[in-house]
């Protein structure tokens, strides 16, 4: 079965992997620093930034898969796609800044909500009495 959700979100969020890694590459080449942050403070705000993304993505990326399979492509889980990855586009740009920023807060709590979405809506898939999985086939009925 074709995902054209989860396809769309994991091909968009392929993409903003690839930004997050850039940003930290452009730093690292300026600043020849090879391993680690360097002491670097944007440098280690931009490497957390990317790790914060990775500890998401994939998780939410499985949930939308698994929602998308169960309950098919309505649009509110499109609507959802498009706000996970506003939210992760804002969180890192919000973290480049030595101070608390709207950006950052707005991006994570985004994703929370996604996440927390995805999962009730999981869990409703799986317990709904309307998708009730029918009994398997008894060797009487066969015969």
């Amino acid at each position: 079965m074709l995902l054209p959700i989860t396809l769309t979100l994991a091909a968009a969020c392929a993409f903003v992997n690839l930004w997050l890694a850039t940003r930290c590459v452009r730093i690292r080449m300026s600043a020849k620093t090879l391993h680690g942050d360097g002491g670097n403070p944007l440098l280690a705000r931009r490497m957390r930034a990317h790790a914060n993304f990775t500890e998401y993505a994939p998780l939410v990326l499985i949930l939308f898969a698994l929602v998308e399979l169960a309950l098919g492509s309505p649009l509110w889980l499109w609507i959802a796609a498009c706000a996970f990855i506003i939210a992760r586009v804002a969180h890192p740009i919000g973290m480049d800044g030595d101070s608390p920023s709207p950006a950052r807060a707005v991006g994570a709590l985004l994703t929370w909500v996604v996440m927390a979405g995805l999962a009730i809506a999981a869990l409703y898939a799986a317990y709904s009495a309307t998708r009730a999985v029918p009994a398997p086939p008894t060797l009487a009925a066969q015969i």
